[in-house]
């Protein structure tokens, strides 16, 4: 009984799984054709970085005791981050529905759904991957000291993910064209990165704007992965800050995401 009950149960599985596979395959391959984002969200920071990392003469007190090249790491880790979660993964979603593929999908065994986790493993993965390549070049180009807290580190550059990616699917859920939603993830990418310390580095902030910085999921994601650099455990501030906003955009997307 129990063997005639299972064996059509795995089938169905496998093609789910195979389905997905699909998915992620397709959605990896188009990232990849689209040049101007790959450009913007790793080509930049790298040329950034060494940038940084030219003009970088040692540890410096005022960067709160990181070299130049070295407190850029962090921020343009949060850069990336924040291009493929906002410029990125909201206009491909808001496209997708405004062109009906979402509402085509769900009328299919694949589903839509799968399209969307296909979306967010394909940016989660990019995102991973860039992360481990601004550590590479810094550490073998620059001398910038890999992570001494690296499970910190992990864990931060997880959190931040989630709350980045759910923030682009807040975007995605609440704008009605993908042009809409390119504009508005970019008037939310720009006061991000800015808190993160892209233009002024977060040591030499005035105290009241190092405050809002500490609020804000880049700002607090550059701190908690400095403090993992010298070693020590993120504060539990910035990680519940984090986790937090991961879990209200979450929320809100769940709630207002539309197929159609």
């Amino acid at each position: 009984m129990t063997a005639v009950i299972a064996e059509p149960v795995r089938p169905r599985q496998q093609g789910g799984r195979s389905a997905f596979g699909n998915l992620v395959r397709t959605e990896a391959k188009l990232l990849v054709r689209e040049v101007v984002p790959l450009l913007w969200g790793i080509g930049f920071p790298m040329v950034l970085l060494a940038i940084m990392g030219v003009f970088s003469h040692g540890a410096d007190k005022s960067l709160g005791g990181f070299s130049l090249v070295g407190s850029y790491v962090p921020v343009l880790i949060g850069f990336t981050m924040a291009t493929f979660a906002l410029q990125g993964l909201p206009i491909v979603l808001a496209g997708y529905r405004e062109r009906g593929i979402l509402r085509r999908l769900n009328a299919t065994p694949v589903g839509a759904g799968r399209l969307l986790g296909a979306q967010l493993t394909v940016n989660s993965t990019i995102m991973l991957l860039a992360t481990a390549g601004i550590l590479v070049v810094g550490y073998a180009a620059f001398g910038v000291a890999l992570p001494k807290q690296p499970v910190g580190f992990l864990l931060t550059v997880l959190l931040t993910a989630a709350a980045m990616l759910t923030l682009g699917l807040v975007v995605a859920s609440l704008a009605s064209t993908g042009r809409v939603a390119g504009a508005v993830g970019t008037m939310l990418f720009l006061p991000l990165v800015f808190f993160a310390g892209l233009w002024i580095p977060r040591s030499l902030m005035p105290a009241g704007l190092l405050r809002i910085s500490d609020y804000t999921p880049l700002g607090a994601s550059v701190a908690a992965l400095q403090h993992t650099m010298t070693g020590q455990w993120p504060s539990a501030s910035g990680l519940a800050i984090l986790a937090g906003y991961a879990v209200v955009f979450g929320a809100v997307s769940w709630r207002f995401f539309r197929w159609e």
